[in-house]
C-alpha cells in the first residue's frame, strides 16, 4: 500500500481523483484491512495545513484527538478528551470519528456548537451541515462554528461491553438579533438528538420548554443528565 501525504488541497484533490483511500489515524479501519486485504493508495491529510487548524472557531479534520486543547470551546475539549484510551487519543482523528466512527464521541460536541462542516472532494472544497457529511460520508477537511458564549459537556459511565455510554453536550448563543438561545444534544445509545430554545435568564422556563421538546421525550436517566448539565451551564457567572 502506497500512503500519500498531500500538503496542498490541490495535491489532496489529485490524490482522490487517482483513487486513493482517505485514512486518519487508521484506528478504525486497519483491522478491517489485515481482513479484508489493503487498499493500493491511501491518503493522510496529517501534513495539510488546512486539516490541521485549531481554533476558538475552527478544527481540522485531521487534528489529532490529544492535540485539542483550550483553544477550542470546553465542550469539544472535552468530547475529545473521553474518547477512547490515551493510546487511541494519541492515534485518532476529528474526522475519523465524526465521520468514519459509529459511536461519534465529538458529534453532539460539535451539534452544539452548530458546527458546520468544510469538505472536501476532487473537484472543490465547500461548506456544509453535519448531517450531509454523516449521509454521504464525506471527506471532512474541519469544523467551522462561531465562539458560543459558553459550552459543556459531560458522559455518563458506561459499562465494559455493554451499551454506548449517554452523551449530553449543551451550548449558549447569541444571535445577531442579540437574543440568547440554548442547543442541547443528546447521544442516547448510537442516536444522537438535538434541540434549541431560546433563554431570557429564566433557567426553569428554558428547562420547561426542553421538558416538551425530544430530548424531553428521553428516558429518565437521559433526562436527569441534560437537567443537571444545563442547570450548571445556565448558573456559571455571566454565562461563561
Amino acid at each position: 500500500m502506497l500512503l500519500r501525504l498531500p500538503t496542498s488541497v490541490s495535491e489532496a484533490q489529485e490524490c482522490m481523483a487517482e483513487g486513493a483511500v482517505p485514512i486518519g489515524g487508521a484506528t478504525l479501519i486497519w483491522a478491517t484491512w489485515q481482513r479484508d486485504g489493503f487498499p493500493e493508495q491511501a491518503m493522510s491529510l496529517r501534513d495539510l495545513p488546512e486539516a490541521n487548524t485549531i481554533g476558538r472557531e475552527t478544527l481540522g479534520g485531521a487534528v489529532i484527538l490529544n492535540r485539542i486543547d483550550d483553544r477550542v470551546p470546553e465542550a469539544l475539549r472535552r468530547a475529545a478528551a473521553t474518547v477512547g484510551t490515551g493510546a487511541v487519543r494519541r492515534t485518532a482523528t476529528v474526522g475519523g470519528n465524526i465521520v468514519g466512527s459509529t459511536l461519534r464521541c465529538l458529534l453532539p460536541a460539535s451539534l452544539v456548537l452548530e458546527a458546520r462542516a468544510v469538505v472536501l472532494d476532487p473537484d472543490s472544497v465547500y461548506e456544509t451541515d453535519l448531517t450531509e457529511v454523516l449521509a454521504k460520508g464525506h471527506l471532512l477537511l474541519g469544523l467551522r462554528w462561531r465562539d458560543p458564549i459558553t459550552s459543556a459537556y459531560r458522559k455518563l459511565p458506561g459499562e465494559a461491553g455493554g451499551p454506548p455510554p449517554l452523551v449530553v453536550a449543551a451550548a449558549l448563543h447569541t444571535a445577531d438579533t442579540g437574543e440568547t438561545r440554548l442547543r442541547v444534544a443528546v447521544r442516547d445509545g448510537y442516536d444522537v438528538i438535538t434541540e434549541c430554545t431560546e433563554y431570557d435568564s429564566d433557567s426553569g422556563q428554558v428547562l420547561d420548554d426542553l421538558r416538551r421538546t425530544a430530548v424531553g421525550a428521553l428516558h429518565a436517566t437521559a433526562w436527569e443528565a441534560v437537567h443537571e448539565l444545563v442547570t450548571d451551564l445556565l448558573s456559571r457567572p455571566s454565562g461563561r
